[in-house]
């Protein structure tokens, strides 16, 4: 079976230059693939070289990373501007053939992106693949099952949460290992449990982290200050600001959404982004002691991100959708890098499934 690789094309839609990589018949099974935080759309590339040709496989660069342009994100929309830019893909014949209704399939940040497509354009999904997504209650900052806040300004979450070096060493292009805060540190640490899994494609995906458009209007974006622990809460502008819960909250859209197509949540049980015990939430890093002054666990409990993604779904189910959950051991945030064989089988069913 010959491989297929990936090719650029650059497209304008909703009002910006996007670049899109394709591969695979414009009349094949639809397959929509949406990138994370700190990658691009080449952070797909290991996984389609294993997809059968006959998939029609597009995955964008979303604004601010890769080669799309780097327009600013205004946070108070969640996700949305993202998801509208993803959705004017849909209409572009040179992509999608007419009434094309992909499997789409989202990664971290791009989960939360999937799930506002489903809700905002459902006639459109054919199924939804959530890999590592992030909650539907947001990033951090809040306390239960329902999504509760823990202060009433989300403090702790956003923008200012961010690591300043991880961040100076993005703008700079930082590709050194001298630091835990590098690009490549935080790649090889904390996207995959087992950093032998990056293998050969490690520049690769180096590039794609690189690729990110840094300052107040992309990622992390502004921060303002909280009188709440741990004295920062989300701007307004911004990619961390728009994963926070104070602007993106998709739980009840998602359950209420009228089509509802098969879900399937694929997650490694060693993921340290997003988990509830997630390395990446201040609540949890203060827990430990790494940040000082936490309040403790009644004022300020680390979120429960993987145990709010379940109770949503089990909603969405009991509303007359289906989902299922995929737990691999020993995986991390990545599972289509580290667990490429069930990761494919996975997609390849939901492929099915949508197409009858």
């Amino acid at each position: 079976m010959p491989r297929m690789e990936t090719e650029q094309r650059i497209v304008t839609a909703n009002g910006i230059t996007q670049a899109v990589r394709v591969a695979g018949p414009t009349d094949g099974t639809p397959v929509l693939l949406i990138h994370g935080n700190c990658s691009s759309a080449l952070f797909w590339e290991p996984l389609v070289r294993r997809l059968p040709p006959t998939q029609r496989v597009v995955a964008p660069d979303l604004r601010g990373y890769g080669d799309s342009a780097t327009a600013p994100v205004d946070a108070t929309r969640g996700l949305r501007d993202f998801t509208d830019d993803v959705a004017a893909l849909l209409d572009d014949r040179t992509l999608f053939a007419a009434d094309a209704r992909p499997v789409v399939v989202g990664h971290s940040l791009g989960g939360g992106v999937a799930m506002r497509l489903l809700v905002d354009h459902p006639h459109r999904v054919g199924a939804l693949l959530l890999a590592a997504p992030v909650s539907p209650y947001g990033f951090g900052g809040t306390r239960d099952l329902i999504g509760t806040p823990t202060t009433p300004d989300f403090a702790g979450t956003g923008a200012g949460t961010a690591n300043q070096d991880f961040v100076a060493r993005l703008a700079a292009g930082d590709r050194g290992v001298d630091a835990p805060a590098s690009p490549r540190g935080v790649l090889r640490a904390t996207y995959v449990a087992d950093p032998a899994s990056l293998g050969a494609d490690e520049d690769l995906l180096l590039d794609t982290v690189l690729s990110t458009a840094t300052g107040d209007d992309n990622y992390p974006g502004t921060a303002v200050p909280s009188d709440n622990w741990p004295g920062t809460a989300p701007g307004e502008r911004g990619v961390l600001n728009a994963l926070a819960p104070t602007w993106f909250r998709v739980a009840d859209d998602l359950v209420a959404v009228a089509e509802k197509p098969p879900i399937a949540w694929v997650r490694g049980d060693a993921d340290v982004i997003v988990s509830d015990t997630s390395l990446f939430d201040l609540a949890y890093l203060g827990s430990l002691g790494v940040v000082p002054g936490w309040p403790g666990e009644e004022v300020c409990p680390p979120q429960p991100m993987v145990g709010q993604t379940r109770a949503v779904l089990e909603r969405y189910a009991a509303e007359g959708g289906a989902y299922h959950e995929v737990v691999l051991p020993g995986c991390g945030h990545s599972p289509h890098l580290e667990r490429p064989t069930e990761f494919v089988a996975e997609l390849l069913a939901l492929t099915s499934t949508a197409t009858t």
